[in-house]
């Protein structure tokens, strides 16, 4: 990367606020406010990591993630071990995405109405609270399903309000967008990494030891978000603003553009997820072994890394913009491959290919962060994270479904096929709200301004 990309740009309004001290007596802690006349660079990835509270954020979310995995993978193996029912463990996997739906839509509205990071804090703990009653001997299976739907009912409520923080860490701009991006990479890198620390961790620990260090995790995460970020006021009562539980959500639902941001943001990993459900019965099918099932596995996950990488590395935030909806309606074309029934290589290189197009990814969250009101940030965000968990479920479900009556390759090239039109009608209702980065009257949304280049 060229030196001089290194430097952050001149603030927007939501950056300088978000450079301002929490709280009085407290150092700020968004980037450092600079004049507006002063030459615009694009910030770069080590510029997020200049801002020190968004350093802490990201290794708490290392510490966080790092227990969800190997908590996952404990909990499904001890599962199994006292059951000896591969019904049972497979479920305990599946209750990770069906309860966000619940959490998402119910305990969204805390988001805003509480202090951000007192919700952060009390989540991490209410999870290593869950884990720590797994590792209880006494603890029946029925309740171990119940912590694993536990866990899961409150993860949303903790993405989205994690999400919004950043938003009032690194304001509304590319820092924001390059941060959330950070976030991400660091997530789909768990796929790659996270379920190999848990089944080497398991060689040397019985499930409930493993359990009871992501136990611990969890505590210092809860820890490193207490003590190292600020305490800002809960954005519904800095605002004013009235509205919780079901009503709240309609509020902010009842907005067209935030709607269309949110399918968006939903519709691409219902399709996407199709090939990853279906791995081990293609991989049968044709006939491979179980490194040719890794490759597969790992496709999709490293494409969508080096998308996202390229694109925040590379592209401007105005370039960024442009290629949202090509890339988001394209997502999955590359699936047509599959039709054959390709070999590995190629059902690999299909994979990479519509990982890669997540890149679109990057533009839609700076669309996203700019079209909620600063009050409604926290719900919102709570339920996108929560649609975009479910869907995913839903997706996973479908495609075994399908799969009983038609053929893997067939499933997933039907996919590219149907995936491609739902896109296309997504993208349509997303440009007729001002699908160009502005809004559905010419203007630019709240927060965008020419010196982010959104």
């Amino acid at each position: 990367m060229p030196p001089h990309d290194d430097a952050t740009p001149a603030p927007t309004t939501a950056t300088a606020r978000a450079s301002a001290p929490a709280s009085p007596g407290e150092p700020p802690t968004g980037p450092a406010p600079v004049s507006t006349t002063a030459p615009t660079r694009r910030p770069t990835y080590r510029a997020v990591f200049q801002v020190r509270e968004f350093r802490v954020v990201f290794v708490a979310h290392l510490f966080s993630l790092l227990g969800v995995v190997v908590s996952e993978l404990a909990l499904t193996v001890l599962v199994y071990d006292l059951t000896r029912s591969p019904l049972l463990s497979s479920l305990t996997f599946a209750l990770g995405f069906l309860p966000y739906l619940v959490g998402g839509t119910l305990l969204a509205g805390f988001t805003d109405r509480f202090p951000p990071r007192r919700i952060l804090v009390v989540c991490d703990l209410f999870c290593a609270g869950a884990v720590a009653l797994m590792v209880v001997p006494a603890t029946p299976v029925a309740a171990l399903l119940v912590l694993r739907c536990a866990i899961a009912v409150v993860s949303p409520v903790f993405n989205g309000t994690r999400m919004a923080t950043l938003a009032d860490i690194l304001g509304e701009g590319d820092l924001f967008v390059l941060g959330r991006s950070l976030l991400r990479i660091v997530s789909q890198s768990a796929l790659l990494t996270g379920y190999a620390v848990g089944g080497v961790l398991l060689t040397v620990l019985p499930p409930r030891g493993a359990l009871a260090v992501t136990a611990t995790t969890f505590l210092v995460s809860a820890l490193l978000l207490r003590f190292g970020t600020v305490r800002r006021p809960a954005r519904a009562a800095a605002s004013g603003a009235a509205g919780s539980g079901l009503s709240g959500t309609w509020a902010v639902l009842r907005n067209r553009r935030v709607r269309a941001l949110m399918l968006m943001f939903w519709a691409p990993p219902l399709f996407a997820v199709v090939p990853e459900a279906l791995a081990a019965p293609y991989a049968d099918r044709i006939g491979v072994s179980t490194a040719a099932l890794g490759l597969l596995m790992c496709a999709l996950p490293v494409g969508t890394i080096a998308g996202e990488l390229f694109a925040g590395s590379f592209l401007s935030a105005a370039t960024r913009s442009r290629i949202v909806l090509p890339l988001a309606v394209t997502g999955v074309l590359p699936y047509l491959l599959y039709a054959p029934e390709p070999g590995v290589p190629l059902a690999a290189a299909a994979l990479f290919l519509a990982g890669a197009t997540g890149a679109y990814t990057l533009g839609l969250d700076a669309w996203f962060v700019a079209a909620v009101p600063e009050e409604q940030r926290g719900r919102a965000m709570t339920l996108m994270t929560a649609g975009m968990m479910t869907v995913q479920g839903v997706g996973m479900a479908g495609a075994g479904l399908a799969a009983e009556f038609v053929p893997v390759h067939a499933v997933v090239a039907g996919t590219g096929v149907l995936g491609t039109l739902c896109l296309l009608a997504a993208a349509a209702e997303l440009r007729a709200t001002g699908g160009d980065g502005t809004g559905a009257d010419g203007r630019r949304p709240k927060g965008e301004t020419g010196l982010t280049g959104m």
